[in-house]
């Protein structure tokens, strides 16, 4: 009975998160991710019991038929949305929660020869998107995002989002537009509105897990650019600020030079009234004083 609705569950998180699935039919026999993650169930679970040939050899025939290479050792949780896949690696030691989704491109490896645990854990509700790198023995927490083409090298928090090379939380316990209560009860009418029995608790928990997955994977920051608008910013504040300390400056350098004309002319006034050229000193008859 588990097995059945494992099946059920994988087909369903298709039509949960990818809006060109169409029927079960197209879904069963044309989703390459489908087919890597029963696949892989099956070498999982041989490698398991110490057949690691067997398993090999099936994780081989799954990378030639899908172009998805998932070690046999890998532990992946329910949920699992493989999204065309092509390219997608993921390592031996590498454990994945529950929904969690992968796009193409994306490898899940070690970074050196270690032994033991050497790939990454990734939380449950991550978001991995196209092209991205997650290399080294870290766990990415819950409802993570990796940007496309992201190089992660190091632990990333719960909530968190991830971009560049390498790997830099950019976004952190993000405001949602909804507070929990709120969007719980959105993702609750989503699902009614889907035909899913709501009444019954564990359908209700585990449809709310599975449907709580962020998938707006190209909705991220850029720092870089944030950083560039910034410095223009302050640099036309600067030049403002030095136009109008200009302006400012050639006012008091006119005001200044007029001044400067005023008080020259006052001097040349004051000098022309007292220059030894202009005094006519009073003359005196003394040929009439010394008649007298």
């Amino acid at each position: 009975m588990k097995f059945f609705s494992r099946i059920k569950k994988d087909i369903r998180v298709i039509f949960e998160r990818d809006p060109a699935a169409k029927s079960v039919l197209e879904v069963v026999l044309c989703y390459s991710g489908l087919h890597a993650i029963w696949l892989h169930r099956i070498s999982h679970a041989l490698f398991k019991r110490g057949w690691i040939v067997s398993a090999r050899l099936i994780s081989n025939f799954c990378r030639f038929l899908t172009g998805i290479e998932i070690h046999p050792g890998a532990t992946i949780g329910d949920g699992l949305f493989i999204d065309h896949g092509t390219g997608i690696v993921i390592g031996e030691t590498a454990e994945l929660g529950k929904n969690v989704t992968l796009y193409q491109g994306v490898t899940l490896g070690g970074t050196g020869k270690e032994k033991g645990k050497r790939h990454p854990t990734i939380g449950n509700n991550v978001v991995v998107a196209t092209g991205a790198k997650v290399l080294g023995s870290f766990k990415v927490g819950d409802h993570a995002k990796i940007g496309a083409g992201s190089v992660v090298l190091k632990e990333v928090p719960p909530h968190a989002t991830v971009v560049g090379i390498p790997g830099r939380v950019v976004v952190l316990h993000g405001q949602r537009v909804h507070n929990e209560e709120e969007y719980r009860e959105a993702l609750l009418e989503l699902c009614r509105a889907r035909g899913y029995d709501m009444d019954n608790p564990a359908v209700r928990s585990e449809l709310l897990e599975e449907i709580d997955v962020d998938l707006n994977h190209d909705i991220l920051p850029d720092p870089e650019r944030e950083m560039i608008e910034v410095a223009l910013r302050q640099i036309q504040r600067l030049e403002t600020r030095v136009n109008e300390l200009e302006k400012e400056l050639a006012v008091a350098r006119k005001e200044i030079s007029d001044e400067a004309m005023r008080t020259s002319s006052l001097e040349i006034s004051m000098a022309e009234k007292t220059s030894p050229e202009n005094f006519s000193p009073r003359k005196v008859d003394l040929s009439k004083r010394n008649s007298k």
